[in-house]
């Protein structure tokens, strides 16, 4: 597709580059069996054969192991770099349908070369100013057109090299161990993006299939490695839940704290399963799994398009109750703001990742502390920092949301660390851990805040010591909803972000409770997009 032409990117089918790249990605499992089937086969040698010729057979069976085992984490490329170059010929679709909406409204044709002509039938040519008015409408809609061809070219040159690359691996190797040394756990994203790029493509190649528990989880690294190695570890972190429910079943009878465990177990392992669905359909935009861990209640760090090569990037931290059984839902609201971007901007590439990385609080009186928000803060700081060091053009503009208690991660982490970010949102919020919006680091103008008119955390006012005691005692809603007869502005965790006295930025949001900020229609939905996007409310 070298030097695109307007009938062909009228022509292209994104969906069938992306499905192309699904297809690839579905030779993970075959090969995943064959594998096994090796080790199987080579277990029953050893079994049964010994002497010079059974090692001999057992080593070139090891070789062959991996092999193919190394092939792997190049099939999950080629999905990725299909997938980007569908997402851009999208985009380029998206700019060529607009030139050509702009040309009908000024009463110009485009032929099928592309070419800009004035519509006979709309403007005559004796209409001396409506001629001239065509002809400079004319000039714009054809530097239109040539941009969409343009980055039509341009994806089709990033993805024609790429698969070069790994037409070469395929003769000369696809993996090679790299020198020793590699970043500790929490090294800064500077110092491990510096580390990988002095690396190989083999070198990079071999550590994502040999170590995906540490390329996985390092932050800096791009996009692109991360989802590689942490797609490489699915099974694994299904076998550990299933093994763990098949423990807590093994129990007769159960007693309550294990039934517990069962049902918590088995809603990790639904909303893995979920995570799966998304990660392996083929839908648009391609999601990538930059981090996983099923403890605890389970994190996820899921990202809807490449971060690592849009204009825009979201970060949406959620609150109460957050963990793996309920990331889909989660990662549905972060889709539902990419959504309206891509509505909004169709021509622009955003991303949104939805960030679980952190033990979000379960109970009432956990979510009226701001201890697991601020543990959480280093984690998001170095999170931000590597998508900025990752990205690949031009800085991306960044935003984090936080949602509920969420806000007050996002918040101390600012406050406390500092965030790579240009702009901060925060909706149906309890307070962000400050008084006053200068104290998050960000330019000015670019704090926002929504609250909806029926939502319960607008009660969350602070009460004093004693109060809060007898409180938690008595009625932990009441606790965490507030003292009533407190008045003013100050929620639990500081001064109310919505507020316009804290300094930030207000936008609406219709009824819809404490989670209704995502439905369809929500003023504050499309507010969210547009904070994003950088455009003006």
């Amino acid at each position: 597709m070298s030097g695109v032409g307007y009938r062909q990117l009228w022509a292209v089918d994104p969906d069938g580059w992306r499905a192309a790249g699904t297809a690839w990605a579905g030779l993970t499992g075959p090969l995943d069996r064959r594998v096994d089937g090796l080790r199987t086969s080579g277990g029953r040698l050893r079994g049964g054969w010994s002497g010079g010729a059974a090692t001999a057979a057992d080593t070139r069976l090891a070789g062959l192991r991996d092999e193919l085992a190394s092939v792997a984490p190049a099939l999950i490329e080629v999905d990725q770099v299909l997938a980007e170059l569908a997402g851009r010929l999208a985009g380029a679709k998206a700019r060529l349908t607009e030139a050509v909406a702009q040309a009908d409204a000024a009463g110009l044709l485009v032929d099928r070369s592309g070419r800009v002509h004035l519509d006979p039938a709309r403007v005559q040519p004796t209409d001396r100013a409506g001629v001239a008015a065509a002809a400079m409408a004319a000039a714009g809609v054809a530097a239109a057109l040539g941009a969409a061809l343009d980055g039509a070219a341009a994806a089709d040159r990033v993805a024609a090299d790429r698969l070069a690359e790994l037409a070469r691996a395929a003769d000369t190797g696809w993996a090679s161990p790299p020198p020793p040394g590699r970043p500790a756990p929490g090294a800064a994203p500077a110092l491990v993006s510096a580390w990988w790029s002095g690396l190989t493509p083999a070198q990079r190649r071999w550590l994502i299939g040999r170590e995906p528990a540490l390329v996985g989880r390092l932050d800096g690294l791009p996009a692109a490695a991360r989802d590689q190695a942490n797609r490489l570890r699915l099974d694994g972190w299904r076998a550990e839940l299933l093994a763990e429910r098949r423990r807590l079943l093994s129990r007769v009878p159960p007693g309550p704290l294990a039934a517990i465990r069962l049902h918590g177990v088995s809603g990790r392992l639904a909303g893995l399963d979920a995570l799966v669905e998304r990660l392996t359909s083929g839908g648009a935009p391609r999601a990538y799994l930059l981090g996983l861990d099923p403890a605890g209640e389970g994190r996820a760090v899921v990202a809807l398009g490449d971060p690592d090569h849009a204009d825009r990037v979201l970060t949406y931290v959620p609150g109460m109750t957050a963990g793996l059984d309920d990331a889909p839902g989660e990662l549905g609201r972060a889709a539902r703001v990419l959504g309206r971007c891509a509505a909004l901007a169709p021509g622009e590439r955003s991303a949104a990742v939805l960030w679980l990385d952190y033990d979000a609080p379960d109970l009432l009186t956990e979510a009226a502390s701001a201890g697991q928000a601020r543990d959480a803060g280093p984690a998001l700081h170095r999170f931000q920092e590597g998508l900025r060091v990752s990205h690949d053009g031009p800085p991306a503009r960044q935003t984090v949301l936080g949602h509920s208690y969420g806000s007050l991660v996002v918040g101390v982490a600012a406050r406390e660390h500092g965030l790579a970010a240009d702009a901060l949102i925060f909706v149906g919020s309890p307070g962000v851990g400050t008084s006053h919006a200068a104290e998050l680091g960000v330019p000015p103008g670019e704090v926002w805040a929504s609250s909806a008119p029926d939502d319960v955390i607008r009660a969350a006012r602070p009460v004093d010591e004693l109060g809060r005691r007898a409180l938690f005692g008595a009625a932990p809603l009441a606790a965490v909803l507030g003292w009533p007869g407190r008045t003013g502005h100050e929620l639990w965790f500081g001064h109310d972000p919505a507020d316009p006295g804290f300094g930030g930025r207000v936008f609406p949001s219709g009824r819809g409770g404490h989670t209704g900020y995502w439905e369809a229609g929500n003023p504050a939905l499309d507010g969210m997009a547009r904070v994003v996007l950088g455009r003006p409310l």
